[in-house]
C-alpha cells in the first residue's frame, strides 16, 4: 500500500498565503456587538425606486433564465452608449464587454486571463483587500508600490523600479479604495509611460468613478480612465460594476472593458467560474446605465454632503484625517489615542463603542505599516452617520 505524502489539512498552499476578509469580518463583529458599521462598503439606504422596478418588471416579466454567458445584449449596448458619453470612448458591446458577477468576478477573471504563473503584477498600497489574494490565485507575485500621506502620491523612482522583465500588469485603483485618492493627469501619463515602455497590461478598477471630491488645493477632482489615454486602449482592462454607483452592492453585476483578444480571453475565464450574472439584474442595469447625466450629478452632491458631516466629527474625536478625493472612504491616524495597533483599537472601537471601522493593516502587505490606520465608511444614512458621530464623541 502506498502511503500519501500529503499534507492531512488538504489545504493549497495558494489558500495559505492570506486571509479571510477583515473587512467583511468587521461586519460580522458589528452586527455582534449592535454597533454601527461604517467597516464595510454598502449604503444603509435605498437604491433609486426606479432601478428596482426595474429589477421587479424583469422578474415579472420571466428575465430569468440564463443569459448570454458573457453578457445580456441589452446590458452591453447600455454600458457602450454610457461609456461614449462618459468617456467619449467607442466600445464594441459584441466583443469588448464581460458582464460578471460584481467587479471582485472581473478582477480575478481579468488577472487568471492574462497572467501567468510566475509573473508579477504591481499593486499600490495601501490597496483594496482583494488584489493580493487576487494576485496569488493567479499564480503571480504581487509587487507593492507604496502611496505615502498626506497626498497619497508614489514615488516615481519606486514605482520606475518596481517594473521588470517578469512584469505582466499593473493594478490601478481610481478613484482609489481605502483612501480615496483620484490620480492627477501627470500621474495617470507617467503610470502609462512605464506601461508602454514593459509592455504592460493596466487593469484599472473604476467601481468609484463617479464619486468624486476635490484636491487638496481646492480644484475639483477628474476621473480619467487609463484608456483614454495615448496607447493604452490597447493594453488596458477597465473594471466596474453596477454596486457602488447605483447602491445596488449585493445584485453582484460587474463588467470588463476591454480589447477583443483580451475580452476573448476574460469571457473564457468567467465562463468557467461563474456562467453568468444574474439576468432579471442585468435588465435592470440596463435602465439604470440610460440614466441622464443630472443623477450622477445628485450622487456626486449626496456623497459631498455626508462627507462634509463625517470629516469635521473624525477630527473633532481626535484622529488624524486626510479628505478624501474621491470614493467614500476615510482613511485615519489613530497614533492620538495610544493603542497597540489598529485591530486593538478597531475592537475597542466596535465593542466599547459602537461603531465599527477596518484595522488598516488589511490594506498592507506588512500589517505593521497600517498598525496606526483604521478606515470609516459613509456610505450611509444621514441618521446613521449622526449616531457614530454621537458615539465616537466618547473618545475625546
Amino acid at each position: 500500500m502506498t502511503i500519501s505524502t500529503r499534507s492531512a489539512s488538504h489545504v493549497s498552499d495558494k489558500a495559505s498565503r492570506f486571509t479571510e476578509s477583515v473587512i467583511r469580518e468587521m461586519t460580522r463583529e458589528a452586527m455582534k456587538y449592535g454597533a454601527i458599521n461604517l467597516a464595510q462598503g454598502f449604503p444603509d439606504f435605498g437604491a433609486p425606486e426606479a432601478i428596482k422596478q426595474a429589477a421587479m418588471d424583469a422578474i415579472a416579466a420571466d428575465v430569468n433564465q440564463y443569459a448570454i454567458t458573457w453578457g445580456a445584449r441589452d446590458f452591453r449596448q447600455a454600458l457602450a452608449h454610457k461609456t461614449a458619453w462618459h468617456l467619449g470612448m467607442e466600445i464594441d458591446p459584441e466583443r469588448e464587454v464581460t458582464v460578471t458577477c460584481g467587479s471582485t468576478e472581473a478582477m480575478i477573471a481579468t488577472l487568471m486571463a492574462t497572467v501567468n504563473p510566475g509573473e508579477e503584477v504591481i499593486v499600490f498600497e495601501p490597496f483594496y483587500e482583494n488584489y493580493g489574494p487576487d494576485a496569488i490565485l493567479s499564480g503571480a507575485s504581487p509587487v507593492y508600490v507604496k502611496l505615502y500621506a498626506p497626498t497619497w502620491s508614489f514615488d516615481r523612482d519606486e514605482l520606475r523600479a518596481a517594473f521588470s522583465g517578469c512584469t505582466r500588469a499593473i493594478i490601478l485603483c481610481n478613484p482609489n479604495n481605502p483612501v480615496g485618492k483620484v490620480f492627477t493627469r501627470e500621474e495617470m501619463e507617467f503610470i502609462a509611460g512605464l506601461c508602454r515602455e514593459h509592455d504592460v497590461l493596466c487593469i484599472t478598477d473604476e467601481i468609484y468613478e463617479h464619486i468624486l471630491y476635490s484636491h487638496a488645493d481646492g480644484t475639483p477632482a477628474r476621473h480619467i480612465c487609463m484608456a483614454q489615454l495615448d496607447g493604452m486602449r490597447e493594453r488596458t482592462v477597465v473594471v466596474n460594476s453596477m454596486s457602488k454607483t447605483y447602491s445596488v452592492t449585493g445584485w453582484r453585476v460587474g463588467y470588463c472593458i476591454a480589447p477583443p483578444q483580451i475580452t476573448s480571453a476574460i469571457r473564457k475565464v468567467h465562463d468557467f467560474l461563474t456562467v453568468g450574472a444574474a439576468a432579471p439584474l442585468q435588465a435592470a442595469g440596463a435602465f439604470a446605465l440610460s440614466l441622464p447625466p443630472e443623477y450622477y450629478h445628485k450622487l456626486r452632491a449626496d456623497y459631498q454632503a455626508r462627507l462634509d458631516l463625517v470629516l469635521p466629527a473624525l477630527e473633532k474625536a481626535g484622529f488624524g484625517v486626510t479628505r478624501p478625493e474621491g470614493a467614500y472612504y476615510v482613511m485615519t491616524d489613530i497614533s492620538a489615542f495610544g493603542f497597540g495597533n489598529d485591530v486593538e483599537f478597531a475592537m475597542h472601537l466596535v465593542r466599547e463603542i459602537g461603531v465599527a471601522c477596518v484595522p488598516g493593516s488589511s490594506f498592507y502587505h506588512r500589517p505593521e505599516d497600517g498598525a496606526n490606520q483604521v478606515r470609516f465608511c459613509f456610505c450611509k444614512k444621514d441618521e446613521t452617520l449622526l449616531g457614530a458621530v454621537e458615539r465616537l464623541a466618547k473618545l475625546v
